[in-house]
């Protein structure tokens, strides 16, 4: 739904992810909200392939945390999101990083990381929570992170007429997944090789993937998480990093990549492949074949750009939540410009003493 004389907002993202799979999920979560709290994108969207309703409450305790409910920080519109959860995922198991920040309780013995997924019903349907999230957004900003198993976007994909809605509203989809130009099986695509094939034969758009090669060649560094996040004692991220292994160790940001191209793709922190197409062999391994008709890319390293690469995650994955930017900047100057005249009529207000109250006059 589009309306006419409103500013164009940023990009905005559809983020699907495996969450709990591995720690670079929490990562580019923390990354996708600091590129909205700099407004240069917004959140419209999350869910999770994995049956596990951790992995939403996770989620969506992340997304509180960063409108302020525990650091205190400025309310963020809309990036408290209804959360997805896949109702028939392949990976059900519970995780360290996701039990163990949710487990944490205040000294009142309350969640520290609040968050309202107790049940099943507390989720949103994921197909039609990503093609609502769609509909809603102008024609061609919007654009699909995919960081986890294809079970979900395959889905989405049954949906009637959902391919042109894609195509009208999607630049792309970028996604982790592959490894490229040839690699071993990769953990997300093995996860549901059905949902991978569909997503690559049926998804309209391009597709841009970032294979395991990048991730590990781009690991987030253990001392971010010790100095950067510091300025908040309790940190979803920070907990779920700890969880997950043993500290001091770097992750794999594979995810964070893919976040990273999404919001910026024009900004040259990676090269791309030339076009083609991806297969997937039984085994799960990414076969890619040239094609100039292609509709799918991989992303490739430029060696000159991994320092860049880093600083941009260590200083937006660990920024503090800001409230966003107004959408109409016009409209909140004229209510600011608004205020302060009332409050300037108010200051030249004369005060009156007490003393100088005179009682009303008797009736007679």
């Amino acid at each position: 739904m589009q309306f006419q004389g409103q500013a164009k907002p940023p990009v905005g993202i559809v983020f699907d992810s495996g969450m709990g799979s591995s720690i670079d999920g929490a990562l580019a979560l923390a990354l996708l909200y600091g590129f909205d709290g700099k407004n240069e994108a917004r959140v419209i969207s999350v869910s999770v392939s994995r049956s596990n309703l951790s992995s939403a409450a996770y989620c969506e305790a992340v997304g509180r945390f960063y409108a302020g409910a525990v650091n205190g920080g400025f309310g963020g519109v809309g990036r408290n999101l209804p959360v997805g959860l896949s109702v028939d995922g392949k990976i059900k198991d519970e995780t360290p990083m996701l039990s163990g920040p949710l487990a944490k309780l205040t000294p009142e013995g309350k969640p520290l990381y609040a968050h309202g997924i107790h049940q099943l019903n507390d989720t949103a349907e994921v197909p039609a929570l990503i093609r609502n999230a769609f509909t809603s957004q102008y024609d061609q900003n919007s654009i699909a992170i995919l960081a986890g198993p294809a079970t979900n976007f395959a889905q989405v994909l049954d949906l009637p007429r959902v391919k042109d809605l894609i195509t009208a509203k999607c630049r792309f989809l970028a996604m982790t997944g592959g490894a490229f130009p040839n690699g071993n099986p990769e953990f997300n695509i093995k996860a549901d090789i059905p949902a991978a094939r569909k997503l690559f034969a049926e998804w309209p758009t391009p597709i841009i993937l970032s294979g395991f090669e990048i991730g590990e060649a781009l690991p987030f560094p253990a001392a971010s998480i010790e100095k950067d996040f510091a300025w908040s004692p309790n940190h979803p991220v920070v907990d779920a990093y700890k969880a997950f292994k043993p500290m001091p160790y770097d992750a794999l940001s594979g995810d964070m990549s893919t976040v990273l191209y999404a919001v910026h793709s024009q900004d040259g922190y990676f090269k791309l492949s030339d076009p083609g197409t991806i297969a997937v062999l039984d085994d799960g391994r990414t076969k890619f074949t040239a094609s100039p008709q292609g509709k799918h890319r991989y992303l490739i390293l430029d060696p000159a750009q991994k320092e860049r690469i880093i600083k941009i995650y260590t200083e937006v994955a660990s920024a503090k939540p800001v409230p966003r930017a107004p959408r109409f900047p016009r409209k909140e100057k004229e209510l600011k410009e608004k205020e302060l005249k009332d409050q300037e009529l108010k200051d030249k207000e004369i005060p009156v003493k007490p003393s100088e109250i005179k009682p009303p006059a008797p009736q007679q």
